[in-house]
């Protein structure tokens, strides 16, 4: 019979220096093979596997250089994350002037390569925080230092808390730490994770709910500040698409619609990472002329554009543990487009299935739920928008005379390592998608 989990309510309940030898147990019996009293949760399971498999030392503190003071700055100074600070800090940290400071732990904040790019909270904590390296300027991603609440929120893409032994390097063994990725919602991206530590005895289950609504609440501003850039987007190219002849689309820098004429209207167009003035080729639109405008693009459908060939290649790029791509190529031109993770997982099955997936069956594939064909539907439609050119449906599939090619990982275990789509679970094992 398989072990009873590690539960973290229980832990919380212990007493923590009880609580702390359990971990090491069941940290020491997994990594040596042998039977521990209690499973690994999975997120830590998944996570230790990764490390041993990338040769992360278990017994010995890896520190890389830390950020030169100019290039810390510069990182500040270019991250969406710095306008969420007083967000993030009003969430997270006791309210300044407070006659006593309870909270005895620290909020940090990391870019999307686990740079530490802000650090602050308890004296005591951070006293204790530089005795580890866990500084402004540090590289705290797992597979520098292991598994921990910045390094491996990044990498899972799902809010983590890693408690005491169930960081993977001993030197951490003291800390108790929850982390959440903070994603721009202007285009899905990864931007960085917020993550709170302390102490072991300051770890409570409640800690990883917290910082984890603080994040979503991050996200909701960065939202509310895009909503007033398009309406000022929209302010300027509404008069000027009146005196246009012809279809065309007004669009900010991250392809989100703010005003359109002569064509049906979508909330956002994929745009080529290399984008600028001039003539450009798009799967939705066709051949457009791109002008700038003020906080976005305006582009100018070509009518008298003679048919495009028709696409002959994809190749799906999910080599990479955060960073995934699709590029589709044809006699127009080449277009390559960043996916989501749930994107992502949906284009990876449909490229190892080219004889197509209903609804319920890539619910299955993805959900481990066949009756969530909605959510399916949904975000196929999504994703037809954008690459209607190569998909068809009735069932799902790359079309037949499209060539797909899939850029995997060298070691399959690692393929989407934030993913627990059944799909992708079975494919790490050698498996395929049943």
């Amino acid at each position: 019979m398989r072990n009873a989990t590690v539960d973290m309510t229980r832990l919380a309940a212990m007493d923590s220096r009880e609580a702390a030898l359990l971990l090491k147990d069941v940290r020491d019996a997994t990594l040596r093979g042998g039977k521990a009293p209690l499973a690994p949760r999975a997120d830590i399971r998944e996570s230790w596997q990764r490390m041993l498999r990338e040769g992360v030392d278990p017994d010995r503190d890896r520190r890389s250089g830390l950020l030169s003071p100019g290039e810390l700055e510069r990182r500040r100074g270019a991250s969406p994350l710095a306008e969420l600070m007083p967000v993030l800090r009003e969430g997270l940290m006791p309210s300044p002037g407070a006659a006593a400071d309870p909270v005895r732990h620290i909020m940090v904040v990391a870019d999307a390569e686990g740079r530490v790019l802000w650090r602050e909270g308890h004296p005591s904590v951070l006293r204790m925080a530089d005795g580890h390296g866990f500084e402004p300027g540090a590289d705290w991603r797992e597979s520098t230092v292991g598994t921990n609440g910045v390094g491996t929120a990044l990498v899972t893409r799902r809010p983590v808390q890693v408690h005491s032994a169930e960081h993977f390097v001993a030197t951490h063994h003291p800390w108790t730490c929850a982390g959440a990725p903070i994603t721009d919602p202007r285009d899905g991206r990864l931007i960085g994770v917020v993550d709170v530590s302390g102490p072991v005895t300051t770890m409570h289950p409640a800690t990883l709910l917290l910082v984890s609504s603080v994040a979503r609440l991050a996200e909701a501003e960065l939202r509310t500040r895009h909503l007033t850039e398009l309406a000022r987007l929209r302010a300027v190219a509404a008069p000027l698409l009146c005196r246009v002849g012809g279809r065309a689309v007004a669009v900010d820098a991250h392809g989100w619609t703010a005003a359109v004429t002569g064509v049906a209207p979508v909330d956002r167009l994929a745009l080529p990472r290399s984008f600028g003035a001039g003539r450009v080729w798009l799967p939705t639109l066709g051949l457009c002329v791109v002008e700038p405008l003020p906080g976005g693009w305006l582009l100018r459908l070509v009518d008298d554009e003679p048919q495009a060939g028709v696409v002959t290649r994809v190749v799906l790029d999910v080599s990479r543990p955060r960073d995934w791509t699709v590029r589709v190529s044809g006699p127009v031109g080449d277009w390559t487009r960043e996916l989501s993770p749930r994107h992502a997982e949906l284009l990876y099955v449909l490229a190892v299935r080219r004889d197509g997936r209903t609804a319920a069956q890539l619910a299955g594939d993805v959900f481990g739920d066949r009756t969530r064909t909605v959510t399916v539907r949904a975000e196929m439609s999504r994703m037809r928008r954008t690459l209607g050119g190569v998909l068809a449906h009735r069932p799902y599939r790359f079309r037949d005379e499209v060539e797909v090619e899939v850029t995997g990982p060298a070691d399959p275990r690692d393929l989407l390592p934030h993913s627990t789509a059944p799909a992708v679970v079975s494919a790490r094992g050698g498996g395929a998608p049943g």
